[in-house]
């Protein structure tokens, strides 16, 4: 093991794995005084951070044992696996925190995998990038042990803006894959509506800035919608579906004249179509949340 300092009092933190993301939050460790202890598969990831005054372990097992609170940031939950597979009862102890991106049901094994080896677990997701690991504009969300979380706040602070999603290890990757699959969702329908606004001839960025502006308007309407499928109680919102139909009809025409793709239009048509044959011709657009689900 290479062996440096760090700021005394600062308290000491291993970080395991050393990609783009694991090595901006380890070098944000080191950067604020944190005793940072560094593993990563590739060994020659290390030297930056060595250089910098990182300490590195030659084993992952090495690692988790140097420090009390261990970060994981691997590529994949399977990576996480394997990694985990190697260090096994050395985690006892510790807290271990795991900011690799996963689902909630993985999240919940790791717990399960850290409770039978005597360690405390919390689970993390990281949304933003790498350059703004350290400043307010990059979120962590953290969810599994209340107690862990309270004892190791003020460290994970120094990575960004951090909230505690419950006691429930999946919550913080409910929240992470909820709000990436909105910005997912909102950019494809972006780039389908930058396709059929370049085949009419007009120009992308103004339309983009007016865009911009309409889509200010649309917090409170997401909040009444939420309201709505909290209650079951769904009023017109965007006008009656009996009238929203009729536009759908116009919009699908309007994109296949252009030979744009009109799939997305196609299936909020049929949705519109079911639930009017269902009745509810009369509620609004929030309506189709009774729909979307598997049978």
């Amino acid at each position: 093991m290479t062996t440096t300092g760090g700021t005394p009092g600062a308290g000491s933190v291993t970080v395991i794995g050393l990609g783009d993301m694991g090595s901006a939050i380890a070098r944000t460790f080191v950067d604020r005084g944190f005793r940072t202890t560094v593993w990563n598969r590739t060994a020659s990831r290390t030297r930056p951070l060595v250089d910098a005054g990182a300490t590195a372990a030659a084993t992952a097992a090495e690692a988790v044992a140097a420090s009390p609170l261990v970060v994981v940031c691997l590529l994949d939950s399977t990576a996480v696996d394997e990694v985990l597979g190697t260090v096994d009862t050395a985690v006892a102890g510790t807290v271990l925190v795991n900011v690799t991106s996963g689902s909630p049901s993985q999240a919940r094994s790791h717990e399960r995998w850290a409770h039978e080896r005597g360690a405390e677990y919390l689970d993390g997701k990281i949304m933003g990038d790498p350059p703004y690991v350290g400043t307010p504009d990059i979120m962590f969300p953290f969810s599994g042990s209340r107690g862990a979380f309270d004892a190791h706040e003020s460290t994970l602070r120094v990575l960004g803006g951090i909230e505690y999603h419950g006691e429930d290890a999946g919550g913080a990757a409910v929240e992470f894959m909820a709000q990436v699959a909105v910005s997912y969702e909102l950019l494809i329908g972006y780039l389908h509506t930058l396709r059929l606004v370049q085949a009419e001839g007009f120009d992308l960025v103004k339309f983009t800035e007016r865009v911009a502006g309409s889509i200010a308007a649309h917090p409170p309407l997401l909040t009444s919608m939420a309201k709505a499928v909290k209650s079951g109680e769904y009023g017109p919102d965007l006008g009656s579906l009996d009238v929203q139909a009729a536009l759908m009809d116009d919009m699908i025409s309007h994109r296949e004249s252009l030979g744009v793709e009109a799939v997305r239009m196609r299936e909020v048509k049929k949705l519109m179509d079911r639930r009017i044959a269902d009745g509810h011709g009369d509620q609004g657009f929030s309506s189709l949340f009774e729909l979307l689900k598997t049978q």
